[in-house]
């Protein structure tokens, strides 16, 4: 009998120490969980967190032949260079904007080499479409500036409201007839750089309608397209010339053709006779001005979107909030505030490289 007891006795025993390490385990397990649940901070960690080095973008701009997409470079290469250990830029881009196909090509090879982000002044507003959304579904982030793409498939759009800009030209154009006691009537003629481009139409929008509304008595030529050629925006300004007496305006949409128009005008000596209004900046379309062959240029902030334009992808490969878009400005710049220092670098952001 007191075997029996003995045996019962540490069964029982037995049971109490399993049970009691049963719950010690459970508990553990419990304390693990939460431990877990109130800590994710430490499991989780940025992308850039876990590469090495620093933040890979590649800019792609629409081409290596124009002043104004180098001024949007030096803005990229000014981000990287006030961050080297985060940042690190490398550029592309085709010789012309009218080489699209090239463009596309550029971009479908950067993506094989998968950087943290992209920024790109795509050309077109369709043809990078495809591309550009496998890329965003790949995890990089897409920073466009300049042209609106259309896919909702992007971090970020930095651009100019180009029908504002298109509006203001408009604007200083009626201003200079006024101030050389130019009747507002006859011709004005509107040199495009290329057919098909949102940027550049709406530009082109916002100028006509608004020369209609300031001097209604005004017509209106065919708008030209040139290809983006500076010597075909010359030939368009001379044959229009000719064979319109009674002209007394010109609005070129970007620099190349406000280059090309300027030198039709200096070669015949019309500063006086001939008002001219362009869209952004360089070297030569700066010396026009200076002489008067340009009345008004319409600057935007090229140097802003490369800058801004990168700095907004090392933050949202950080995982930082950027806003969904930036109009990033536009200025009339004439003789009479061309030297203003808050103006120089808008004009020539070549005084800004690093």
């Amino acid at each position: 009998m007191r075997k029996l007891l003995s045996l019962l006795l540490v069964v029982s025993l037995l049971m109490v120490f399993a049970v009691g390490c049963s719950s010690s385990s459970s508990q553990d397990t419990k304390e693990d969980t939460a431990k877990q649940d109130t800590q994710p901070s430490e499991k989780k960690e940025t992308k850039t967190e876990e590469k090495k080095g620093p933040v890979d973008v590649a800019v792609i701009i629409k081409a290596t032949d124009s002043d104004f997409w180098q001024y949007l470079l030096i803005g990229a290469e000014n981000a990287a260079k006030e961050n080297p250990d985060k940042i690190k830029v490398t550029t592309y881009g085709p010789p012309s904007e009218a080489d699209i196909d090239k463009q596309v090509a550029i971009l479908e090879n950067v993506i094989a080499k998968k950087p943290d982000a992209i920024v790109i002044a795509s050309t077109s507003s369709d043809a990078t479409v495809p591309a550009l959304e496998r890329a965003y579904d790949q995890g990089i982030k897409i920073i466009t500036v300049d042209n609106r793409v259309k896919t909702d498939k992007i971090h970020s759009f930095l651009a100019t409201d180009n029908k504002k800009g298109g509006a203001l030209a408009a604007e200083k154009l009626v201003e200079s007839l006024k101030a050389n006691n130019i009747p507002l009537k006859g011709k004005v003629g509107v040199i495009s750089a290329m057919a098909g481009v949102q940027v550049l139409t709406d530009r082109d929008t916002g100028f006509i309608e608004k020369l209609k509304e300031l001097a209604p008595d005004v017509e209106i030529l065919e708008t030209r397209y040139v290809d983006n050629d500076m010597t075909k925006a010359l030939s368009a300004a001379q044959d229009i010339i000719t064979a319109n007496k009674d002209i007394i305006g010109f609005f070129a949409d970007n620099n190349m053709t406000g280059d090309g128009v300027a030198r039709a005008i200096k070669e015949r000596k019309l500063q006086d006779k001939i008002m001219v209004v362009a869209f952004d900046s360089d070297p030569e379309e700066i010396e026009s001005l200076r002489s008067g062959a340009i009345k008004a240029l319409i600057v935007q902030d090229p140097y802003g979107m490369g800058y801004k334009g990168t700095m907004f992808a090392y933050q949202a490969v950080m995982g930082e909030e950027i806003p969904k878009a930036v109009d990033t400005g536009a200025t009339a710049v004439t003789k009479e505030n061309m030297d203003q220092e808050d103006i120089k670098g808008l004009l020539d952001p070549t005084i800004k490289k690093k």
